[in-house]
């Protein structure tokens, strides 16, 4: 066995928002003895390849359309403004790299020590790290933290806009890629297994982000799977042989890129769970209960390593939890993070914001007739310039349980629907009820008005 190097407090295995922030709030707040390892660069999936560069793409895409629609304002603007994706990635990529650095000063700022290298636990007490250079030293650890995220792909190391897109899946990762690339100009195929996509997500979401996604001319391969794909050895191409609906094979070629999102899986090979004795299900997800612990005394798990709601906020709110029970005073010897009415929002195009139940799971929770649906569909004000091809969706929806009415959902789809979302989900925590909402004076003229005036 490698030479022991260190003696640690709480050994935290993977740099990404959960794991940083549990070690942070570990050493900075209660002065505990922590260590960071991390193989990659700081700031994990959502800094490097995820929810950041995304953002930033998205952004590039909401420009692209705006400057679309300036026309219709009096803008005398070419509707095809030209794009330069390589300068583009060349700026998100630097913008990344700050952020990388920014993390690292943080860890200084809070006395966290931090290891560039791979980790992988021999027992629930030690872990061994292999260097850069392939040196190898066990470190002691009286606690340990399993935040090593998940694997993603490889989207943003796309160099050139490509011509013509394939994405499988049905999730957010897919629908937003595929909003984006539609918006920069790229002829986009999104291939999914049913009728809709963002299943998750109320019906109401599911409906009129498809026909939207349709209407911009998305091309959306319904019922389909891909069976085979053929790249041309001259050119690069791909050609993708699959099954729609009914029909018969069908095949589409000249594609330059495929972007496989069908979902992200667990980095937990090799990093020695089975040595600690630690339990993963099926899938390689770490299991853990709303504490944080795994089934091995000292060992913690939080993040996407644990498939439970793989979102950076919450990782970032469950790290300081457990840092905050394991290391704080009396007063947070039970703190956890309550995984009820998380907020989510889908960059997509139109944006979607979802908080709470979804109308299928309030009439399995509390039956149909204990339920009262508060709906809305309408044009946003900003389209009134518009002709009627251009003009986007807003639907909004609440979903109110009980004879108090309680909002037990809310799913809003429609611009600026990721910035509005934010505060309504603090009423909905705090157990808003419909007249909470509605003794809200309006704010004119809005969008989001709309939710505090339903009828």
């Amino acid at each position: 066995m490698a030479p022991i190097s260190k003696e640690i407090d709480f050994l935290v295995i993977g740099g990404g928002s959960g794991g940083l922030a549990s070690a942070r709030a570990a050493s900075g707040k209660f002065g505990t003895k922590a260590m960071v390892i991390e193989g990659k660069r700081l700031g994990g999936t959502c800094v490097n390849v995820g929810c950041v560069p995304k953002k930033v793409t998205f952004n590039a895409a909401f420009i692209a359309e705006t400057l679309h629609q300036a026309k219709a304002y009096g803008f005398s603007l070419h509707e095809s403004a030209p794009f330069d994706w390589t300068t583009f990635k060349h700026k998100r990529d630097a913008y990344i790299t700050r952020l990388n650095g920014i993390y690292e000063r943080n860890l200084v700022n809070d006395k966290v020590e931090y290891v560039h290298g791979w980790a992988k636990l021999l027992s629930r007490n030690q872990v061994e790290v292999t260097l850069d250079d392939g040196t190898k030293s066990v470190v002691n650890a009286k606690k340990i933290l399993v935040a090593f995220g998940t694997n993603s792909d490889g989207f943003f190391d796309i160099e050139t806009l490509p011509k013509k897109v394939a994405l499988v899946g049905a999730g957010y990762i897919a629908v937003e890629f595929a909003g984006m690339f539609n918006a920069l100009g790229v002829e986009t195929h999104l291939f999914i297994r049913h009728d809709t996509f963002l299943r998750h997500f109320d019906p109401m979401i599911q409906d009129v982000v498809t026909a939207e996604y349709e209407r911009l001319g998305i091309k959306i391969h319904k019922r389909s799977q891909v069976d085979r794909v053929d790249k041309d050895a001259a050119t690069g191409k791909l050609t993708l042989h699959f099954k729609e609906g009914e029909t018969s094979d069908a095949s589409v070629a000249d594609f330059d890129h495929l972007i496989w999102a069908v979902g992200r899986t667990p980095a937990t090979k090799d990093i020695g769970l089975e040595a600690a004795g630690v339990a993963v299900d099926d899938k390689g997800y770490v299991l853990a209960d709303d504490y944080q612990n795994t089934n091995v005394d000292n060992v913690y798990a939080l993040g996407d390593v644990t498939g439970k709601v793989e979102l950076t906020p919450v990782a970032i709110a469950a790290g300081r939890k457990l840092a905050a029970r394991l290391f704080g005073p009396e007063q947070f010897k039970n703190a956890r993070l309550d995984y009820s009415n998380i907020p989510s929002v889908v960059f997509s195009h139109p944006e979607v914001g979802s908080i709470g139940l979804t109308e299928p799971e309030a009439v399995e929770k509390y039956g149909r007739e204990n339920l009262t649906i508060y709906k809305t569909n309408f044009t946003a004000m900003y389209y009134a310039m518009m002709d009627p091809e251009q003009k986007g969706p807003t639907s909004y929806k609440l979903i109110c349980a009980g004879p108090e009415e309680k909002v037990v959902g809310l799913h809003i789809l429609g611009l600026g629907s990721g910035e509005m979302l934010q505060g309504f989900g603090v009423a909905v925590k705090m157990g808003a009820t419909k007249a909470d909402f509605d003794s809200c004076v309006a704010i004119h003229p809005t969008s989001a008005e709309e939710l505090v005036t339903l009828k």
